[in-house]
């Protein structure tokens, strides 16, 4: 193929062949590579938590690790990033004559940090198993079990359904934590079905 050609194949490619993805199912991320299962772990607070307790924590995760075989781990900010927003208003603060513009812009930017503060433990933890030639009668025995594995270790888990895939892929490529609903095509809320 020629280089004309592959580029004019890559312009239109959509976001999901870009990415590598083939398909969202209602349970995985369907790759080239296998399918992507998510369980998605409610994170522990453990600055709260005695060094005892925390030894516990992580022994019960070593004990997870150990009964599966092929395992991924994932960590998300799933949370806004003020630092461009910040970097703007400090350079303002230096180009503003005004004193009360420039007091206003310095409560803005107080404002942001709190708002960062708030929302720093905005964490999200996840397991990924990838599934590659696995039988369709075997993967769902096969999850439950690591879900009841992991419940059984003491994390509050939930194996991520496909609006919880799209709105991670949302927060993973895009840093968007404010969308409510992702779509499956690009302005697909305005289509009118049956006019």
């Amino acid at each position: 193929m020629s280089r004309k050609k592959k580029n004019e194949a890559k312009e239109k490619a959509s976001t999901r062949q870009l990415m590598g993805i083939k398909n969202i199912s209602s349970h995985a991320l369907v790759t080239g590579h296998g399918e992507l299962v998510f369980f998605m772990i409610k994170p522990t607070n453990i600055s709260v938590l005695s060094e005892s307790s925390v030894g516990a924590r992580i022994y019960a995760l070593m004990n997870v690790l150990k009964g599966i075989a092929e395992i991924e781990m994932l960590c998300l900010n799933s949370r806004e990033n003020f630092e461009d927003n910040k970097a703007h208003l400090r350079s303002r603060m230096e180009q503003e004559e005004n004193p009360v513009i420039r007091k206003l812009l310095q409560q803005d930017a107080v404002s942001l940090d709190r708002m960062q503060v708030q929302m720093a433990t905005a964490r999200e933890f996840l397991i990924i198993i990838r599934l590659r030639d696995e039988k369709e009668s075997e993967v769902q025995p096969y999850l439950s079990r690591i879900e009841k594995s992991l419940k059984d270790q003491g994390f509050t888990t939930k194996k991520a359904a496909e609006t919880d895939i799209k709105r991670l892929l949302g927060v993973y490529y895009e840093q968007n934590v404010t969308t409510e609903k992702y779509e499956d095509f690009d302005g697909e809320r305005w289509v009118i079905v049956g006019e």
